[in-house]
């Protein structure tokens, strides 16, 4: 399948990377840009030689949000009232996708990452960014309330007080405030942060492909659920787990002292 606005490579065994390719217009998401984005994330999530997912920005940006100029002709339709808002259009299923596809995402933030282009990076499982990075959610200086997840992903990330001064003043923070404030994992130097990312991808891909998803799968449904539910829900992942054939592999090597070749058939 080839795309418009994405590149999509693989730059390490069981990697895939998609980058976002609009930089002229600070990689903001049009429908051709949603429907790229879809397209390659459900292809991804059907090839089971994919295990980790990476995200990045071409240019200098990682992602403006919504493209500007398309949201301006969005509005100045004369039947614009009479439709559904934009980022239910263009946004939201990209988002909605990346949280619900079996690969782990890490969103490498190259630099801008303002209003629903942040949200998009607080969906991915983890986030590294380039010193050079910049944050901010800024949708109300737009004059709109948060409205691609940012109210449901950052507090959890940042706590509720600084969730709220973010939000609610749209202030920017650099790289550094993002990493002292839980916003990112870590920051690294520009030319260090595909590497760093892809090297961190290769590390989680070289675990057991079922394990990765059904982890990742844990982890989204806590978020929502309380312990009981949450522990109940474990059991019955582990449960499956148990008759796997990555598993008894990773036992036998634990006990032969040598590392674990998975993802193999066994006999």
């Amino acid at each position: 399948m080839t795309y418009q606005t994405i590149i999509l490579d693989r730059p390490a065994d069981g990697v895939a990377m998609i980058t976002l390719n609009r930089p002229e217009r600070g990689n903001g998401v049009v429908p051709e840009m949603a429907a790229d984005l879809i397209n390659a994330l459900n292809a991804l999530d059907a090839d089971l030689t994919v295990r980790v997912l990476v995200i990045t920005g071409a240019g200098k940006q990682f992602c403006a949000g919504a493209d500007l100029v398309e949201f301006k002709r969005y509005l100045e339709n004369e039947h614009a009232a009479a439709q559904e808002p934009y980022n239910a259009r263009v946004l939201f299923p990209v988002t909605q996708k990346v949280v619900a596809c079996r690969l782990p995402v890490i969103a490498a933030i190259n630099g801008g990452a303002t209003a629903g282009g942040l949200d998009f990076a607080l969906a991915c499982d983890i986030r590294i960014a380039s010193t050079a990075a910049k944050m901010g959610e800024t949708y109300i200086k737009l004059g709109l309330a948060p409205g691609n997840g940012g109210t449901y992903f950052l507090p959890r990330l940042v706590g509720s007080g600084m969730a709220a001064e973010m939000a609610l003043t749209g202030d920017i923070v650099d790289a550094q405030r993002a990493l002292e404030i839980g916003l990112v994992n870590q920051i690294v130097e520009p030319d260090s942060l595909i590497p760093t990312a892809v090297a961190l991808a290769a590390r989680i891909a070289e675990r057991p492909r079922l394990a990765i998803e059904a982890t990742k799968q844990q982890l989204r449904q806590s978020w929502h659920t309380d312990l009981q539910t949450s522990m109940n829900a474990s059991f019955w992942a582990v449960a499956a787990l148990t008759y796997s054939d990555d598993l008894r592999e990773g036992v036998n090597a634990g006990l032969e002292k040598r590392t674990p070749e998975y993802n193999r058939p066994k006999s």
